[in-house]
């Protein structure tokens, strides 16, 4: 189980009522490409435009942990010439992006199980990570070839082979041994085009993380689409199964907010 490189840092948010750390589910990019009559791939690059506005938003508004659900173990059903072009779009963005995001003090990590990636595209994914292992502004975490059922059966496996005792196991341990080791778990998660289901998304870090489901799809999710989120997110009270402390709640930005979720 390859991780990526520690954490160099964790950014905190700016404000106590804001998440540490978002994960999206980037969902919409076909639905997209079929409203506008065009390939599915076309919906693919569309999704990759909108990466960097959410991004920026997300920073500026105080939020610097980023976990984007990009291509899960179940993706390689999908049409062949499909993963292809997808796989090339990665290697793509990774070589047009990883300058500035640097640049810009940005740690890049990926998530999942790398091996089954070409090995052009894992050099670039060591060379990004490597570029940027010691960057401390914010960390934005790619997961590729991840599914959360397969990472904690890795762990568990790893944990055996290292002759662990697993009749003392605890949950520090196995959060110890995750790919997302070192940072804290996801706050919120937000899930794009409207489907109500986490899809095998980080499965053990989101057991109390608050959803936030828009139908908007993916492509056309900007910076206000995360506004709303956090807007949305920091009205909830958190218990975590206790009675929490109140504290002050300041919208993230003027104006009202629509909000989007939707309960099952």
């Amino acid at each position: 189980m390859q991780r990526p490189p520690a954490p160099a840092a964790i950014p905190l948010p700016a404000r106590p009522d804001l998440p540490r750390h978002v994960g999206i589910i980037m969902d919409g990019n076909g639905r997209w490409a079929r409203q506008r009559h065009l390939p599915r791939v076309a919906g693919h690059r569309a999704g990759v435009r909108a990466i960097r506005p959410v991004m920026e938003a997300c920073h500026q508004a105080g939020v610097h942990i980023l976990t984007l659900y990009a291509f899960s173990t179940e993706n390689w059903q999908r049409p062949r010439g499909e993963v292809t072009a997808l796989m090339r779009l990665f290697g793509e963005t990774i070589d047009r992006e990883v300058g500035e995001l640097h640049d810009n003090g940005v740690q890049i990590r990926v998530l999942g199980d790398r091996s089954a990636l070409s090995e052009s595209l894992q050099r670039k994914v060591a060379q990004a990570e490597a570029l940027t292992a010691g960057d401390t502004a914010a960390i934005l975490n790619v997961a590729i070839n991840y599914g959360g059922r397969r990472e904690i059966v890795d762990a568990i496996r790893e944990l055996a082979a290292s002759r662990a005792d697993l009749s003392s196991l605890d949950e520090p341990a196995i959060s110890d041994a995750l790919y997302t080791r070192g940072l804290p778990d996801p706050d919120l998660i937000v899930r794009t085009a409207g489907e109500l289901r986490i899809s095998n998304f980080l499965l053990w870090q989101a057991a109390y993380a608050e959803l936030y489901v828009t139908d908007t799809l993916w492509p056309d999710f900007g910076e206000k689409a995360i506004h709303d989120a956090l807007v949305d997110y920091s009205s909830r009270e958190r218990k975590f199964g206790a009675i929490p402390e109140p504290i002050e709640r300041i919208p993230v930005h003027a104006g009202s907010a629509q909000r989007a979720i939707r309960q099952e």
